[in-house]
């Protein structure tokens, strides 16, 4: 970067507090916005009084996941490829990474379409569908399955805008989704009585929103990226160099899709209550996950940067400051959230079977929060170096934690070990990456770091 860029004081000179601060603030307000607006779903959904629904929106869960696996696949991928190419003073090449990873999102997005729509019933099973919850899923998942090129083009390009230092611009652009995602909602839902299928499509269209802001950022206001068809180049180089760390964002979303499902599975045995409050709880625990997923993910480009730029002391102190701003602001907000959890429940369901299994799963996944936004540091940190090795490791042992967890659970406990076994597969996923990140700290001396970017 220059001296005309005003981004490059934020990545090479400004204090620790202020550069995490510009990129993370941003991204925590976004995901913010973004749980305000699921919860709003849900809280329009359980308006209908119809159980079932609020269990359909709990269902589709694992498919939505897929489709931000493939959004992050391009845009952690390609984010942080074009945040050490930056760091290495690459900028043309960053302009080709921004438009390949633009234009990949949207064929992916179509393949997407072309590869589910015939097999949707199926899908619909696999994801635990049956009796009352069949039509209202379907009507939910044909809508976001349409919609796929736009939402994976939405995570994709906000990953990109962030990658140059650009926080508020990606900001902007989730606020907008999430803006018309709540006009568009009762409108949708209640006035043209589309029901589940309405709150899909407010989404899609939201997204829709975003993805155009993005798109006039990058081609009218973005110094050094474009997603202009002349600057689509795919190459072998430039598309190993996003899929090498994009591919590890796509093992750890398979093992939580695995986890999803098998978590709906079980959760249906117990009936349809107990989705519906699995469903309620994932979406209130974002709220504390979501503030560190801002701070880990805001960084990741500040690591990639002075990585590749050789500033090994300032990326260091970055991580540090990280770890401690995580520690103390998702304690505060889980400690909050656990006293007024039975009062959160009683806000979006009445059914006293939901709110007693709710306030239980809220409580074990709210403990998990902490634990999670440590894990998604350390993979963090080694997708910002471009150590695809090591994110790929971390990023499966969750999975492969977890499941077998669940399912140990399952058997000797019931329903309340299904539901703590999120949280002991989260506490061993996250001791497992500090010892993977002391080992890394060992084996390099952070010294004499040789840069994994060498395009």
């Amino acid at each position: 970067m220059n001296q005309t860029d005003p981004n490059a004081y934020y990545f090479e000179n400004s204090p620790i507090w202020k550069a995490i601060a510009h990129m993370s603030l941003p991204m925590m307000l976004g995901l913010c916005l973004n749980v305000f607006y699921n919860l709003v779903d849900a809280f329009f959904i359980g308006k209908l009084n119809q159980t079932q629904m609020l269990s359909a929106i709990a269902l589709a869960l694992p498919f939505m996941t897929i489709q931000m696996a493939i959004g992050n696949v391009f845009g952690i991928g390609g984010g942080t490829y074009i945040s050490r190419l930056l760091g290495e003073k690459k900028h043309d090449a960053a302009k080709i990474v921004s438009s390949v990873t633009f234009y990949f999102s949207l064929i992916a997005g179509l393949l997407l379409i072309i590869i589910c729509l015939p097999i949707l019933h199926p899908i619909l099973q696999v994801l635990g569908a049956q009796g009352d919850t069949m039509q209202p899923t379907r009507e939910f998942i044909l809508v976001f399955l349409i919609g796929s090129p736009v939402v994976i083009a939405n995570f994709a390009l906000g990953e990109v805008v962030r990658a140059e230092g650009a926080s508020k611009e990606s900001m902007y652009g989730m606020t907008i989704s999430v803006i018309v995602n709540i006009i568009l909602d009762p409108i949708l839902i209640f006035l043209c009585h589309m029901g589940v299928a309405g709150a899909a499509m407010a989404t899609i269209l939201g997204n829709l929103c975003a993805v155009i802001y993005y798109v006039f950022y990058l081609q009218k206001k973005s110094l050094f990226l474009t997603v202009s068809p002349k600057a689509f180049k795919p190459n072998l180089e430039v598309t190993n160099g996003i899929f090498k760390i994009g591919i590890t964002v796509l093992i750890q979303s398979l093992f939580m899709i695995v986890s999803t499902l098998l978590l709906n599975n079980f959760s249906i045995r117990y009936g349809e209550s107990v989705v519906a409050a699995f469903g309620i709880s994932l979406r209130v625990a974002q709220i504390s996950d979501f503030i560190g997923m801002g701070l880990f993910m805001g960084v990741i480009p500040l690591i990639a940067y002075s990585y590749t730029a050789g500033n090994i002391k300032r990326m260091k102190k970055i991580i540090q400051t990280t770890a401690l701003y995580i520690t103390v602001l998702v304690l505060i907000i889980t400690v909050i959230m656990m006293i007024f959890r039975t009062q959160v429940f009683e806000f979006f369901s009445k059914d006293p079977q939901v709110i007693q299994v709710g306030v239980t799963t809220l409580a074990a996944l709210l403990i998990s929060s902490l634990f999670v936004s440590f894990s998604g540091l350390f993979i963090g940190i080694f997708q910002g170096v471009g150590r695809e090795k090591e994110a790929s490791i971390l990023s499966m042992a969750e999975g492969v934690l977890l499941i077998p967890t669940m399912i140990a659970g399952n058997i000797f406990l019931g329903l309340y070990g299904v539901i703590w076994s999120i949280t002991i597969a989260q506490i061993l996923t996250s001791l497992i990456g500090l010892g993977m990140w002391i080992h890394f700290k060992k084996d390099s001396s952070m010294k004499n770091i040789i840069p994994v970017c060498n395009e």
